[in-house]
């Protein structure tokens, strides 16, 4: 049994996280409903529409090939092993290596669909614009595996102060950069290029602005294993979970326009705000929790669930 200091802390490092999780979400859903109001003055719907239909693929390409490599550093015993950091590193960055170019390949597809007629007009998968949206968008599945796993050392340390301040300095480059391509030129790309702007600064602060073990090229079998058995039960739910989440807006996609898509995306966001409060609370605080007392106290894990469930739940 661990002694009441050992809890105490685990018990402030919890609150704490969950005090800077909350404030960093509320700001940046201040942040995200007043870019929205001002983008949709400067853009028209459709490209909000067009925008969200080429996130979705990147997005569900992710989902589709999740080996869970935030939860297996944050449960795992040699989580803060930095052979086990490092291959987990080089698995991702070869995980978004494959993404892209998968992407690419979804793009020229579609392209190609769209040229002999195979796409239902007027539809947002018609639009000329989305295959290339998608092709540039890919590159941000290379610029996210790029991303140290500093981020997942402070995830499974319960160390959210320094997280919550880089997510809140990429939120504002990405709306520093889509504001002013929208100045000079009022088109969809100013959403990408928001977009990859904001990846682009969590990448590099994730690596300057956190402590923990800087990532190097580095395999170790062992690691590489217990990363892959771990991550294959996750891979299901992944993937259910994007159909759950995210097929709505696949079927609007081939029965409306861009415009009609684009503001049911802009109210969608808004709506779904109070769930993924509760998400980010289960997956950045509860999960990473529940771990460190499965792997220090395991007695003590069932109260400590059901203590979760009731101020969660």
């Amino acid at each position: 049994m661990s002694s009441p200091s050992v809890r105490i802390s685990l018990k402030e490092r919890v609150l704490n996280a969950g005090v800077w999780t909350l404030a960093g979400y509320g700001i940046s859903q201040i942040i995200r409903f007043g870019s929205n109001l001002l983008m949709t003055r400067l853009l028209v719907p459709e490209m909000f529409g067009v925008m969200a239909i080429a996130m979705l693929v990147i997005v569900g390409l992710a989902m589709f090939s999740d080996v869970g490599l935030q939860q297996s550093i944050v449960q795992s015993k040699r989580g803060d092993d930095p052979a086990f950091l490092n291959t987990a590193w080089v698995i991702q960055i070869l995980r978004g290596v494959a993404l892209w170019a998968i992407a690419i390949g979804i793009a020229l597809l579609l392209f190609l669909a769209n040229s002999v007629g195979l796409v239902p007009k007027d539809s947002v998968y018609a639009n000329p614009s989305l295959p290339y949206v998608i092709a540039i968008l890919s590159i941000t599945a290379v610029i996210g595996a790029l991303q140290s796993t500093k981020l997942f050392e402070a995830s499974r340390n319960l160390s959210l102060g320094h997280v919550t301040k880089i997510e809140f300095a990429a939120q504002i480059v990405g709306l520093l950069c889509m504001i002013g391509w929208a100045f000079i030129d009022r088109s969809i790309w100013a959403l990408v290029a928001g977009n990859i702007c904001s990846l682009v600064a969590m990448s590099v602060m994730s690596h300057i602005w956190l402590p923990g073990s800087a990532n190097r090229w580095q395999w170790d079998r062992s690691a590489a294993r217990e990363i892959i058995h771990f991550g294959k039960w996750l891979l299901m739910s992944s993937i259910l979970g994007f159909f759950a989440t995210s097929g709505d807006r696949l079927i609007l996609g081939a029965l409306v326009d861009p415009k009609i898509l684009g503001v049911y995306v802009i109210a969608f966001s808004i709506f779904s705000s109070i769930e993924q409060v509760a998400s980010k609370l289960i997956g950045e605080i509860a999960f990473p929790a529940l771990s460190e007392i499965t792997r220090e106290r395991p007695a003590d894990l069932k109260q400590s669930y059901y203590r979760f469930v009731v101020v969660i739940g």
